[in-house]
């Protein structure tokens, strides 16, 4: 990190943190079932926030980079440094900069759409884990502000890695492309199966109850008791270890699905977060209406297929002058498309 990321990056973490705490000492202070309008206040003030990053990028993303001193061929660099998909010959430093921002804040915006998009798939896997272990609803704030805490650390360490990956080695990139179209191609084969979650032979439950104490059932919402002076983990906490667990693996996905439509870690980093940070409120909105999208997964099988042959042909994509903005018009177009069809055609109850 140059001294302008840091400062941005440092300043970035203690008002995320600083929210963080708002959420748990504010907001948080009772376990209750959410209902649906006070997830969807929520849901809207993460979006707006989300945005209002947007905006920032916008007025001075230069900031993240640069500073307020960066020169003409300070920006050349990290044009390619990242591989930003503009050209900025023959323009002077503010056009030059307005041309980088604009690009900055589409890349941020059709990330987080990225993850926004896919999280709704990992919402399906915490519902089936909630009711496989019989968790109270009461509990799920709970389980899903830890969860999501874990979660932040746990991207900044993958997203920092896979781009100290590419920057050394570019083949990565083909690597993700692939993962990604092998995924896409499953989620299709895969989308009518009626998937479950054996609680006895998953293999976070077999990990904890060979290196744990393990408590025999729920206590309230703690993760922890102690029973004669000795320390047990909960059912709860097993069930935040199993969320945490299938996060990693969504993560595999959606993190490359984001480096091909942008290189810059921190753009990565900034959208998987405010994206995440929406998850709990968006989770108790979408899992009240999730029956009603019947080509949403398919749609996202899509757009997973989209994005590893975009890694791909990066290249010559961009020899053809395809840029962000094409990006973010088909990611849209397909989620539109998914939403559209689920609305006209739902599915049929059976008899």
């Amino acid at each position: 990190m140059n001294p302008h990321e840091l400062i941005f990056f440092s300043i970035f973490i203690v008002i995320i943190t600083g929210i963080i705490l708002l959420d748990l000492g504010v907001f948080d202070r009772r376990d209750h079932i959410v209902p649906f309008r006070e997830a969807m206040f929520y849901t809207l003030i993460w979006i707006f926030l989300s945005f209002a990053f947007y905006g920032l990028l916008l007025l001075h993303g230069e900031w993240i980079h640069l500073g307020n001193e960066g020169t003409l061929e300070q920006l050349e660099h990290l044009i390619d440094k990242f591989d930003h998909p503009i050209n900025i010959s023959g323009l002077t430093y503010p056009e030059a900069l307005k041309v980088y921002k604009n690009n900055l804040g589409l890349e941020f915006l059709t990330g987080y759409l990225i993850e926004k998009a896919l999280s709704v798939d990992n919402i399906f896997v915490i519902v089936m884990v909630f009711y496989a272990f019989g968790v109270d609803s009461r509990y799920y704030r709970r389980v899903l502000f830890w969860g999501i805490l874990a979660a932040i650390v746990l991207r900044f360490i993958f997203i920092f890695t896979a781009s100290a990956l590419i920057q050394q080695f570019n083949w990565v990139l083909y690597l993700f492309g692939g993962l990604l179209i092998y995924t896409a191609i499953h989620m299709l084969v895969s989308r009518t199966a009626n998937e479950q979650i054996n609680i006895a032979t998953h293999p976070v439950v077999r990990f904890a109850s060979r290196y744990f104490r393990v408590h025999q059932g729920f206590v309230r919402n703690h993760f922890f008791v102690r029973k004669e002076g000795k320390l047990y983990i909960t059912p709860l906490f097993i069930v935040l270890m199993v969320i945490e667990f299938s996060d990693v693996i969504f993560a595999v996905d959606s993190i490359p699905a984001i480096f091909a439509i942008t290189k810059d870690p921190y753009i990565v980093f900034f959208s998987n977060i405010f994206a995440i940070l929406g998850l709990r409120a968006m989770f108790f909105m979408v899992v009240n209406v999730i029956g009603m999208f019947r080509f949403l997964k398919p749609g996202l099988a899509l757009l997973l297929l989209f994005i590893g042959v975009k890694m791909l042909l990066h290249t010559w994509l961009k020899t053809l002058g395809f840029t962000t903005m094409h990006s973010l018009i088909i990611i849209v177009s397909i989620l539109f498309v998914s939403i559209l069809a689920s609305m006209i055609f739902p599915e049929k109850l059976k008899k």
